[in-house]
């Protein structure tokens, strides 16, 4: 005669399910973690941080400034040292300042001074820095922060702009400037890399207020601020490094412009920047590399001390929209 099993007590099911929960716990909790970091990111950043990445990059680090340092030295040294001897050896020859000074300031065999022309580039540089900077932060606040008709429309039509090839619309402008009797003058120059920088300026500019909370701009609307008020004190501030960093951009490619500033100026040496007075006289000075590398060094002063002053905005302005938190 057969016994039936009694059914179990319900504490002796939890007791159970307890039990096979732990231990499945337990054995999960043993098991081995498979880690995820043998991923292609973790791949490529231990080939990147390998010795052999970490030699080519010194040795390509070495080609790319040698030059830059030959040139260098050899603007320090006369004229006779550097047709009889090359730069490597120039540590066994007398450094001079006399270069720099007949470069920039004119001498006997140099009748076009570099100072005037330094001078012009500063002129030019500055208001094609600022006047982009406040007309695009103008209409970054306005793409982000403003709803009106088309809003998104114009936002993509600012954005195509910066595939438009600066050197078809040069002649145009040209033209249109001489219309307006200005051609040939400062303003032709500002208004041209102004308008050349603005999609550039636009689009980076509103990315970057895009992740500013709304919280801040709400908090202001509370406290009786409007639109004027809520961009130059709440948003100015916050703004600063993308401010910083696209003006170190659009400062090196106004200093170091050649072709719009013939193309609008037309060769007038009275406002002709720094380039196109190397330019011209890297012909007038013929084999006089002495004085030429100095006028090259003396060039890139203003635009190496501007990035040095500016490099901490320069970096935070680049990382700026990399992290949300």
């Amino acid at each position: 005669m057969s016994t039936a099993t009694p059914p179990p007590v319900p504490d002796q099911v939890a007791d159970a399910a307890t039990s096979a929960a732990s231990t499945a716990a337990t054995a999960v909790a043993e098991a081995p973690i498979v880690k995820k970091g043998k991923s292609a990111a973790g791949n490529a950043a231990r080939a990147v941080t390998s010795p052999w990445a970490s030699a080519f990059a010194v040795v390509m680090a070495l080609a790319w400034t040698t030059p830059t340092l030959g040139l260098f030295v050899t603007s320090f040294r006369n004229q006779e040292d550097i047709q009889t001897s090359g730069w490597w050896t120039a540590f066994t020859t007398p450094f001079t300042l006399e270069n720099y000074a007949t470069a920039f300031n004119g001498g006997s065999d140099n009748g076009t001074p570099l100072s005037g022309f330094f001078v012009n580039s500063i002129v030019i540089a500055i208001p094609c820095v600022l006047l982009p900077l406040l007309l695009a932060s103008l209409a970054a606040y306005a793409f982000a922060w403003i709803d009106f008709p088309f809003r998104n429309a114009l936002f993509v039509g600012v954005f195509a702009l910066q595939i438009v090839p600066l050197q078809i619309a040069l002649l145009p402008l040209a033209q249109f400037f001489q219309s307006m009797g200005i051609g040939g003058s400062f303003w032709a120059l500002w208004l041209s890399h102004s308008a050349f920088a603005l999609p550039l300026a636009v689009y980076l500019l509103h990315n970057f207020m895009k992740e500013i909370p709304s919280s801040l701009l709400e908090a202001a609307r509370v406290d009786g601020a409007g639109h004027v008020r809520t961009f130059f004190q709440v948003l100015l501030p916050l703004i600063t490094p993308a401010l910083a960093s696209f003006g170190i951009f659009q400062f090196l490619w106004v200093w170091n412009d050649l072709l719009v500033a013939l193309t609008m100026l037309g060769g007038s040496p009275g406002r002709s920047p720094i380039t196109m007075a190397l330019n011209q006289l890297s012909g007038t000075w013929g084999d006089k590399w002495f004085l030429t590398s100095a006028g090259a060094f003396i060039s890139i002063a203003v635009p190496v001390a501007v990035f040095l002053s500016l490099q901490r905005y320069f970096v935070r302005g680049l990382l700026a929209g990399g992290t949300k938190g």
